[in-house]
């Protein structure tokens, strides 16, 4: 770090997350001395704003590193396996948006708001969840602290942003062509996304369950420190631009009222309660897309016992899911600093 700040690097700079980490560094007014932009060679020499100020987008190569103190790495698993270790020679902590070292032993895997203090066992390296594990596992925090968790079911409503910015055009581009009368035409999605959903488009496992699933489940299991907690999960494409959204189901180890858990969520961070019953209105992604905070609401009693809770959850895939939890994470390490 230098008087000015710190030095980034954004691998990954001229995808959808990696213009939004770009976004939120400025929303924040992260400390950034130095900046570097890299991506594919088709992509080098693109021009990027930030804070003002034009930048060019470089190649990625491994000595783009050097005297860099934070990398935030947002251009899939095999370019996060092929660079991390450049990264992390030349003195930067990665944060890393991919799949390729969530579940790697050693490696932390953080939501800010929920294990912050897994931070302090970083080498070098942070993953970063899967977008709709972030999203479900700061809605669902609060009420484990205050409760503890037994079950969780969960059935997921996810948006074409996870799949990047390719996928979000494909839904617009469908959209006019059915609009024209024109057959809509799937590309970057196996099936038509356009006034439809499916089943997430990852290769089903052994165990039945998707890849987006499995993760889903691993994932949660290694930010809470459960390595048992029973979760059953079902994840859906739907025709939404931008923002992820969760029904949720759990069962408390302790007794949960409607009350108790509406009052928990409010003083949370990281949520923003949207529960109205009066008016019908609770969290939608419409009104998730741009916000930092996960909305959380729809609270109701899930059985009789008064052990169990249903909740609707809808969050940013590209913020919270990705790349404000990153800068977010890149924030709890220069307080550690």
């Amino acid at each position: 770090m230098s008087k000015n700040g710190y030095n980034i690097a954004i691998v990954g700079a001229t995808g959808a997350v990696g213009v939004e980490i770009l976004r939120v560094l400025e929303r924040r007014k992260f400390p950034v001395a130095g900046l570097r932009l890299l991506a594919s060679s088709r992509s080098a020499g693109k021009q990027l704003a930030f804070n003002g100020k034009d930048y060019a987008v470089e190649e990625l190569h491994a000595a783009a590193f050097a005297g860099a103190d934070y990398a935030f790495f947002s251009a899939g698993a095999t370019r996060s396996r092929e660079f991390a270790d450049a990264a992390i020679s030349a003195g930067a902590v990665v944060v890393d948006n991919s799949s390729a070292f969530r579940m790697n032993e050693g490696v932390p895997l953080v939501v800010p708001e929920v294990n912050p203090q897994d931070l302090a066992l970083h080498r070098g390296l942070v993953a970063n969840p899967n977008c709709c594990a972030a999203i479900l596992a700061v809605a669902l925090w609060p009420l484990h602290r205050e409760f503890g968790l037994r079950r969780v079911v969960v059935s997921t409503y996810q948006s074409a942003s996870g799949a990047g910015a390719q996928a979000m055009a494909e839904l617009e581009e469908q959209v006019r062509a059915y609009a024209d009368g024109r057959p809509p035409v799937a590309k970057v999605f196996p099936h038509q996304i356009a006034f439809n959903l499916f089943s997430h488009n990852t290769k089903i496992a052994a165990n039945g369950y998707n890849e987006e699933e499995n993760k889903l489940v691993e994932e949660i299991r290694k930010m809470f420190h459960l390595p048992g907690l029973p979760i059953v999960p079902t994840c859906i494409r739907v025709p939404v631009l931008r923002a992820h959204s969760e029904s949720v189901v759990i069962e408390t180890e302790r007794a949960a009222s409607v009350e108790q858990a509406r009052a928990v969520l409010s003083r949370s961070a990281g949520v923003k309660l949207v529960d109205d019953a009066a008016n019908n209105h609770f969290p939608m992604p419409l009104e998730a897309s741009g916000d930092l905070d996960v909305h959380v609401g729809r609270l109701r009693a899930a059985d009789a016992g008064g052990h169990g809770l249903a909740l609707f959850v809808s969050g940013d895939q590209l913020l919270k899911g990705a790349a404000w939890n990153a800068v977010q994470i890149a924030e709890e390490l220069s307080k550690r600093r």
